[in-house]
């Protein structure tokens, strides 16, 4: 059964060892001891909720909550923040920062239990964000697209597709397959954040599939970025022995024993400087029959609209 992950973020560890205490039975917890600790382990972990103190000897809370929140991965994550009775006159800058909820210290274990229970059930009916990568799901890419087409605008859409992922996750396993998943997340949204614009939508589609939106000059430059970046980490997931050999054997989708390099990315760019588009179908039905097509080259491409295939080395 999958257990929620929380992080708790404290300077005292006998704070910490309440938390976890109090929390164990129904969660993961991992512990964070300072606020440049508590970044570094939020993005290999993705925690489902952050338990975050105010004062710390390096970073302050809402300091660290701001940084997460910058982080398209970490906007929707639930954040407690923990204050001494001192210091609630600061809720404000927790609140203006992002905090979803405060508690006083000493706290009661079962309120604060209570409390991240409320959390992520508010945060599992407000949000249809991917509970892997948190970045936002259908309902939201389609509110996107919709405001767009009804807004007349000018755009471009990316859709992102792994290759050879089946084959990858069941050969090493499902962790190893989220791992990739979550790892594919990072790229999409720093490549995005790099050549992009601040407009730009980044959202997951479930499984290996992830959409960006951006604007029309802006795509092909995103879409490069991420092949490199993409090409540049795949062969991490791989274990060293397979590494050095460049491949693993494992049934494909045909049933069949086959050997399967390593895992690439195909992406297909739909604009609309040579066509418009009426409903979010026609933008998805273009986006799939593009997505197949760059699918069928060995190694990462993106195709744009019907014009030709490019890579990374373009």
């Amino acid at each position: 059964m999958y257990k929620p992950k929380v992080l708790s973020v404290d300077d005292d560890p006998d704070i910490r060892d309440v938390i976890v205490a109090s929390l164990e039975s129904e969660y993961i917890v991992a512990q964070a001891s300072c606020g440049y600790e508590a970044l570094e382990m939020a993005k290999k972990d993705y925690p489902d909720v952050v338990i975050l103190d105010y004062n710390m000897p390096d970073l302050q809370g809402p300091e660290v909550c701001q940084l997460l929140r910058k982080d398209p991965l970490f906007l929707n994550t639930p954040i407690l923040m923990l204050t001494g009775k001192a210091e609630t006159g600061d809720k404000v800058k927790g609140l203006e920062a992002g905090v979803d909820d405060y508690m006083i210290k000493p706290f009661d274990p079962a309120e604060l239990l209570a409390r991240v229970r409320m959390l992520l059930r508010r945060s599992a009916i407000n949000l249809d964000s991917n509970p892997l990568t948190r970045l936002p799901g259908n309902v939201s890419i389609s509110r996107e697209l919709e405001e767009r087409i009804r807004n007349k605008e000018t755009f471009a859409v990316l859709y992102c597709d792994l290759n050879t992922f089946k084959a990858l996750n069941d050969y090493y396993g499902f962790d190893r397959g989220d791992q990739l998943i979550k790892e594919t997340a990072r790229i999409i949204v720093t490549a995005t954040q790099a050549q992009g614009t601040l407009k730009d939508f980044i959202g997951h589609i479930g499984g290996d599939d992830f959409v960006v939106i951006t604007t029309q000059d802006k795509a092909e430059n995103i879409a490069k970025k991420i092949i490199a970046d993409f090409d540049s980490a795949a062969p991490n997931f791989f274990d060293e022995k397979d590494r050095i050999k460049g491949y693993i054997e494992t049934k494909g989708r045909d049933g069949l024993v086959a050997q399967f390099g390593f895992p690439s990315i195909a992406i297909a760019i739909i604009t609309t400087e040579n066509r418009t588009f009426s409903h979010i179908a026609e933008v998805s039905s273009v986006g799939a029959e593009l997505k197949h097509h760059a699918k069928k080259f060995k190694g990462s491409k993106y195709v744009i609209d019907r014009r030709g295939i490019k890579d990374s080395s373009d």
